[in-house]
């Protein structure tokens, strides 16, 4: 039965396709290639809040990609069957298109989590900056398969570019942001998203433009937060960064906290004390699905596709404890000696590896090869530096955080003779 929800629009490819029959829909297409792709099996190496291998119970970027999917996958599955007046067994949100989305949302982020993002980004600023979801948007459109002399895109359908397109805003409309925006030239797949049209005057560039979203990535957004405000806690707890002494005097020592969110934190206390802090959060999860609504809207693109016209609602209670759970980790876990020791560790591993390879392929001051093959082929053909640079951070950010660490110990560590990686 066709999903009346979705038209030859929403399904359009960014180029011609050649393939002209499948048993599946376009949507399991998409997330079948990223299913299958070295990228995603990258995520396993790449940091979500602790370094993979830490210990053997903490999520890394993959396992937590995964949970996004599931969460996603039961909140599609959530609202069709509630409601019933807006959605049928026709006429549906695609939970294949979300799973895509969601496992596709952290494809572009680099080793080392956001602090490295954080690093790169530093480091590209005058090559155009470096933004992680924008990094996802270049890999799926751009460089997601290896050919023999060049690299080509998943030719992604445009309702999934548009399901992990978070952001609107390009970095050169806005006063040298941090992070939220996408690369100046990427344009062009918003451009293909919206059919060439204008955005409306009220959406302006930034948090306007940005929150302006397809159910579908709004849903992905969502399922995200809820995955890792929930399980970076239990992580945390589990591997002893977050202590029932550390809660209670945060608690103690903050003035500014309702009577609500004190009562969030002694319930996450007496889970601990308990030992029942996983179950418990765990059960949170289905209480962040049950807890959303969804209403309609009219906008500028709803003669073209039904993805606009739904917004996802987050219950005001639900919103303010996940507030709460964020404040908790940024706060007493990321901002922790430990983590910030392995920041600068991350940092400065990063930070010397671009240097070299910059010196070498950008600035072309040395002919060493340091670089595979592959790469610096592709490198050495660009005649402009901020292409060789685009193509140097492309390599930086695809690497795991084992790789980047061998990376650095083979160019700076005189010891160190391990051959891995080099062909």
């Amino acid at each position: 039965m066709q999903n009346k929800f979705y038209n030859k629009f929403d399904c359009e490819r960014l180029h011609e396709s050649k393939r002209t029959d499948d048993y599946r829909t376009p949507f399991q297409i998409d997330r079948d290639r990223l299913i299958h792709s070295s990228e995603f099996r990258r995520l396993q190496g790449k940091t979500q809040v602790f370094l993979p291998g830490e210990y053997d119970f903490y999520r890394t970027r993959l396992t937590h990609s995964i949970e996004v999917a599931q969460i996603g996958r039961s909140l599609c599955n959530y609202l069709t069957n509630k409601y019933t007046d807006l959605f049928s067994k026709d006429y549906f949100i695609d939970p294949d298109l979300v799973e895509a989305s969601c496992l596709a949302h952290d494809f572009g982020h680099p080793p080392f989590g956001h602090a490295g993002e954080r690093t790169l980004h530093k480091l590209m600023k005058p090559y155009g900056a470096f933004e992680g979801n924008a990094q996802t948007l270049r890999l799926i459109t751009e460089i997601f398969y290896t050919e023999e002399n060049r690299r080509r895109g998943m030719n992604p359908t445009r309702a999934f570019v548009d399901g992990i397109l978070k952001y609107k805003t390009l970095f050169g409309q806005l006063d040298d942001p941090p992070n939220h925006f996408l690369y100046d030239y990427q344009k062009v797949f918003l451009e293909f998203v919206f059919a060439n049209r204008n955005f409306p005057a009220e959406l302006l560039p930034g948090s306007k433009l940005n929150d302006f979203r397809s159910i579908e990535c709004q849903i992905m957004d969502w399922a995200d937060d809820s995955a890792y405000i929930i399980n970076d806690l239990v992580d945390s707890i589990s591997g002893g960064f977050l202590t029932v002494t550390k809660i209670e005097s945060w608690k103690r020592d903050n003035g500014n906290f309702s009577q609500t969110q004190i009562a969030y934190l002694d319930e996450i206390i007496e889970w601990m004390k308990t030992n029942k802090y996983k179950a418990k959060f765990g059960s949170l999860i289905g209480e962040f699905i049950r807890t959303c609504s969804i209403k309609t809207r009219s906008t500028f693109m709803d003669d073209l596709t039904n993805r606009y016209k739904y917004e996802l609602i987050i219950d005001e209670e639900i919103f303010e404890r996940s507030q709460l759970y964020k404040q908790l980790a940024v706060e007493l876990v990321f901002r922790s000696f430990q983590l910030h020791q392995m920041e600068f560790k991350g940092d400065h591993m990063l930070i010397k590896i671009f240097d070299i390879l910059k010196n070498n392929y950008i600035d072309k001051n040395e002919t060493l090869n340091l670089l595979p093959k592959f790469t610096g082929k592709l490198i050495k053909r660009e005649a402009d530096a901020m292409d060789r640079a685009r193509l140097i951070c492309d390599y930086v950010a695809g690497m795991t955080d084992s790789h980047a660490m061998r990376t650095y110990r083979r160019l700076f560590d005189p010891d160190y003779s391990s051959l891995v990686d080099l062909v």
